[in-house]
């Protein structure tokens, strides 16, 4: 009875995901294909795609970087200030994103002692691409550092203590024991850090300016186009984001798999 009962439950859960997805397709493709098509290929629809696309590839790698390095301190050695950095990793979840768009805003902006000498200086911050790149390092900045953290806690320090001991250098320890042990973490990091930076916002949309053409990202173009109650375009430009979602869920469960049978192969 059991069986059945979490069985349902699973069914249950997975039909009320599909209604809304299958909704926003419907509405997308209610007025046919060509027109779904037209607006995902228009010139600011793609050009929202492709900052977006710019951005997650700037500031995912920035953030992996630090997420391992970070992973590495918190989970291998005591320090002063470690629960400071610890902090500092949780902020995001604790501010909203609005909230720290205009943190950035008042940081940058032209008002600020900062801003006014980048201006002074024909570097353009604020309304630009910099800082978006900047409030979405910050909205991503704990994904992979909290897939890491508990991973290099669970390995210990035996395997890097045994290979310093033998004599290897402290980068041979990290690319042939370290790196192997959190290799699954970096990749699930990674994943979940792309998706949220494709799907941002809050703290992008007060940064931005909203130049249209120029900063909107992909959230941000659909909100212009649902605005102007262009419904069917916004709807189809969404669904862009809806297909990276399923594609995330499928890569992860791909990945999940993968890593089963690897630790299988392994034991």
């Amino acid at each position: 009875m059991k069986k059945y009962f979490v069985t349902l439950t699973y069914l249950i859960i997975i039909v009320c995901f599909m209604i809304p997805i299958l909704s926003l397709f419907a509405i997308a493709l209610s007025e046919g294909f060509d027109v779904y098509w037209q607006a995902i290929k228009h010139e600011e629809a793609l050009e929202a795609i492709r900052l977006s696309i710019i951005i997650a590839l700037i500031a995912v790698p920035i953030n992996l970087v630090f997420g391992i390095g970070a992973s590495w301190c918190i989970a291998k050695f005591d320090f002063p200030g470690k629960s400071m950095l610890t902090a500092l990793i949780d902020l995001p979840f604790a501010i909203s994103p609005v909230i720290s768009g205009f943190i950035f805003l008042t940081i940058f902006g032209m008002d600020s002692v900062l801003g006014s000498w980048l201006a002074s200086h024909g570097i353009q911050f604020i309304f630009a691409i910099p800082a978006i790149v900047i409030a979405t390092m910050f909205i991503t900045l704990p994904f992979i550092a909290r897939e890491l953290i508990p991973l290099m806690q669970e390995h210990g320090n035996e395997e890097e203590e045994a290979a310093i001991a033998l004599g290897a250098s402290g980068i041979k320890t990290f690319w042939y024991i370290t790196l192997p042990n959190i290799k699954w973490g970096i990749l699930y990091g990674i994943l979940i850090s792309l998706s949220r930076a494709f799907g941002e916002f809050g703290a992008v949309s007060v940064v931005s300016g909203h130049i249209r053409g120029k900063t909107t990202s992909i959230p941000m173009h659909v909100e212009i186009l649902y605005n102007e109650y262009n419904y069917v375009a916004a709807f189809s430009v969404a669904s862009v984001l809806a297909i990276l979602a399923i594609i995330t869920m499928i890569l992860k469960n791909s990945l999940l798999s993968v890593k089963n049978v690897d630790l299988e192969k392994s034991q």
